[in-house]
């Protein structure tokens, strides 16, 4: 004996499956672009632009021509970085050109010594200025703005006379005194009174 026996199967059929399974299809896809249908149509766009963009990208390319080209140059430069007299001669330039920025330190800290040098000495010889009008019962303060004035005159070789500034006039009358309240023009204070207010 058989077990399915030989009659009519005891289940759906493969046409109730295909019309289950479509219906079960279309339902996903309904539900899916319902949820999901703006992000996956802006997804598609930008998918679309990023292969246009790839495939100008690659057709704008001269070819294969200049991919070996720069190959090429790229190999040569290695080759010459590996070389060893072109290594020699490029630690010869960076060490040249070291030697000249370190000389150039040096002048540099040179006439900074010898300018800070040369204030020292001027300082020095204020004090002593300075020390012997002391001694001498003289104004030291008077001495060391005619040493300024002689360093100066010393220090400049031009012959520029210097320019006498003309005499201005000051600019209130010798009477005014603000304290007084008088001659002040237009504003005067005074004053509140002292005594309990008027009020009942």
């Amino acid at each position: 004996m058989e077990l399915g026996g030989g009659g009519p199967a005891a289940g759906p059929g493969p046409a109730a499956l295909g019309r289950g399974g479509l219906e079960f299809l279309q339902h996903t896809v309904g539900s899916l672009l319902a949820n999901y249908g703006w992000y996956i149509l802006l997804a598609a766009v930008a998918i679309y632009f990023l292969v246009q963009k790839i495939s100008q990208g690659l057709a704008g390319r001269p070819g294969s021509l200049a991919a070996a080209a720069d190959a090429a140059v790229a190999l040569q430069t290695f080759s010459n970085f590996l070389e060893p007299d072109v290594v020699v001669r490029r630690q010869e330039a960076l060490a040249a050109a070291r030697l000249r920025m370190q000389e150039e330190l040096n002048a540099q800290a040179e006439r900074y010594k010898e300018k800070h040098r040369q204030l020292e000495e001027e300082k020095r010889r204020q004090k002593i200025a300075m020390w012997e009008s002391m001694q001498e019962g003289k104004s030291y303060k008077g001495n060391l703005k005619l040493n300024q004035q002689e360093v100066e005159s010393g220090a400049s070789t031009s012959s520029a006379v210097p320019k006498s500034k003309p005499n201005k006039k000051p600019l209130r009358g010798g009477g005014y005194n603000p304290l007084s309240g008088e001659g002040g023009g237009t504003c005067s204070w005074r004053p509140g009174r002292r005594g309990p207010s008027a009020g009942g």
